[in-house]
């Protein structure tokens, strides 16, 4: 047993701590959300309410009692999976956000898939031809990282392929007025439009996502392209790589060892764009009237809806962890020295 666990301990021991992690996000979730100012019972009551009717609808959405007792039964809740009910709708916040949120992560992963391709790609060609105009024009895009804002391209997006060419659809949903609508089957509209088969619905939907996942992978392709390129000029110059070109080795045997050794920072820096990218796309969600988490998050923190906003911070921080994890498990697949245990070697 202790042989199976020095040789898995790599990725087991992040396994085992996760929950732990969530345990501890989730206690400090619960005093974050309180500390917004609003009053829930009062946004359930409104403002003409008497102290009896007050004291009662505290109770009723368990309110009550010390910030401490209502923790525990927050806590004893979550473990059993339930992640309370909305204080202003009485609806189940895990089945709000079951519905709502797959539709914000595909937005999310469709824009660091379609930024990771380009990422690679222009990356190679700048590897061979750097004197290419477009290796230059990616350069010197590059050099823009994290001083672009996703929002402000969308907007820009909107006057000029909506407002003014007329190219791209109303930015009014995920959909054309009057489109069929897919049926769902896994809540991640995109996927539901490619299993219904209809060229239609998916042509519409792939029209609407234009300018969103556009302006979400200009973004953050500047950060990702800059810190590829940095590692990819350093593992150029290693002995390792000049000793395969010395002996005749392949190109694609070549590039291959440049990025595997290349990649795990990228990849890093990738997993925790991820959440950025959850939240740029809650943002554009309103912009392109989607409804996904982005309306549901606004009406939770316009009415105080405590448990809302603790059911969205926890579902994230898992979401987030998850992807952290499965970040560390892809670098240390392309790199084994860096799993736990193993020295690097100079």
């Amino acid at each position: 047993m202790s042989g199976f666990w020095a040789r898995q301990r790599w990725w087991l021991g992040r396994v085992i701590a996760l929950p732990f992690q969530l345990l501890l996000f989730a206690i400090i979730a619960f005093f974050l959300v309180r500390l917004i100012p609003g009053d829930p019972v009062l946004a359930v009551t409104g403002n003409q309410v008497s102290p009896e009717e007050y004291l009662a609808v505290k109770h009723r959405l368990g309110l009550d009692g010390s910030p401490i007792t209502q923790l525990f039964n927050y806590l004893g809740r979550l473990v059993q999976g339930d992640l309370g009910e909305s204080l202003i709708s009485g609806r189940s916040v895990f089945d709000d956000i079951r519905t709502r949120l797959p539709a914000t992560v595909e937005l999310a992963a469709m824009s660091l898939l379609v930024s990771s391709i380009l990422v690679f790609a222009v990356s190679v060609l700048i590897m061979f031809r750097p004197r290419n105009i477009i290796s230059r024009a990616a350069v010197a895009f590059s050099r823009t990282a994290g001083s672009i804002p996703e929002f402000a391209v969308a907007i820009v997006f909107i006057f000029i392929f909506y407002a003014k060419l007329n190219w791209l659809p109303a930015p009014l949903g995920r959909l054309t007025p009057g489109s069929p609508t897919p049926v769902v089957v896994t809540h991640f509209p995109f996927l539901d439009a490619l299993l219904t088969g209809d060229p239609a619905i998916i042509g519409s939907m792939l029209a609407h996502l234009v300018m969103p996942v556009a302006a979400l992978v200009i973004s953050i392709s500047a950060v990702l392209l800059r810190l590829l390129n940095s590692q990819v000029e350093v593992e150029m110059q290693k002995p390792a790589t000049r000793f395969r070109i010395s002996t005749g080795a392949g190109i694609g045997t070549v590039i291959l060892s440049v990025y595997r050794r290349a990649l795990p920072g990228t990849v890093t820096m990738a997993g925790a764009l991820f959440g950025n990218l959850i939240g740029s796309a809650v943002v554009l969600e309103g912009l392109f009237s989607f409804g996904g988490m982005g309306q549901y998050l606004v009406k939770a923190v316009q009415s105080a809806d405590l448990t809302a906003m603790q059911g969205f911070l926890i579902v994230a921080a898992a979401l987030s962890l998850v992807i952290f994890l499965l970040v560390d498990i892809v670098n240390m697949m392309l790199d084994p020295r860096r799993r736990p245990g193993v020295g690097a070697k100079p």
